[in-house]
């Protein structure tokens, strides 16, 4: 009974961030700039999700807890979820669909280049995380999966370079990254690393 409900559970904990920031937005408490909050808050929940999306293989190295694995795919997709919403609020609420400030931004500011590149990454990571993908693509599939590494450490440059002067937030990330992947590693020497996203069958 309880192993049914883990993942309905996990899945309205994914959903209780953006809860809160609509709750925020509807009650005022996100003035005097709601915008800057909600690309913040987004754009935060989408490198948290990505994190725990990776610490899933180390979990169950060090634990030996295999549940999380079924978890994973459902992880990587509400991170895919909170990144759309967090370009969303740039396109229509921060940039305001002005197209001409919105190309400028994607080919001279280079915070929004790499986010853009992570979220593409993402997206192409959304679109191929079934069943039919997987088939379709055989071993190509583990090495475009792979790309979500590349897409955490760009979420983490992207957020660096943006906050510009106050970098300790962005350096708990990359301090959580680096262990991640350290943690990643072929363990016994000569092991494979699972894609973070794999589906288990």
């Amino acid at each position: 009974m309880w192993r049914r409900a883990y993942k309905p559970a996990i899945f309205l904990l994914c959903l209780l961030p953006l809860a809160q920031m609509l709750w925020q937005l509807s009650s005022g408490a996100l003035q005097p700039n709601p915008v800057e909050a909600l690309l913040h808050g987004t754009g935060d929940w989408t490198l948290r999700l990505l994190l725990v999306t990776l610490a899933v293989t180390p979990l169950k190295r060090l634990t030996g807890w295999r549940r999380p694995v079924l978890w994973r795919r459902m992880l990587g997709l509400f991170s895919f979820f909170y990144a759309v919403l967090h370009f969303l609020v740039w396109l229509a609420l921060d940039r305001e669909l002005l197209w001409s400030q919105i190309l400028e931004d994607l080919t001279k500011r280079p915070f929004v280049m790499v986010g853009f590149a992570a979220w593409l990454i993402l997206l192409a990571l959304a679109v191929t995380s079934n069943l039919w993908s997987m088939r379709r693509l055989g071993a190509n599939w583990k090495r475009l999966h792979r790309l979500v590494y590349a897409a955490a450490l760009l979420g983490v440059l992207h957020y660096w370079w943006l906050v510009k002067a106050d970098v300790r937030e962005p350096l708990i990330y990359l301090a959580v990254y680096a262990g991640l992947m350290a943690l990643r590693l072929p363990w016994p020497p000569g092991g494979t690393v699972m894609s973070p996203w794999r589906r288990s069958l």
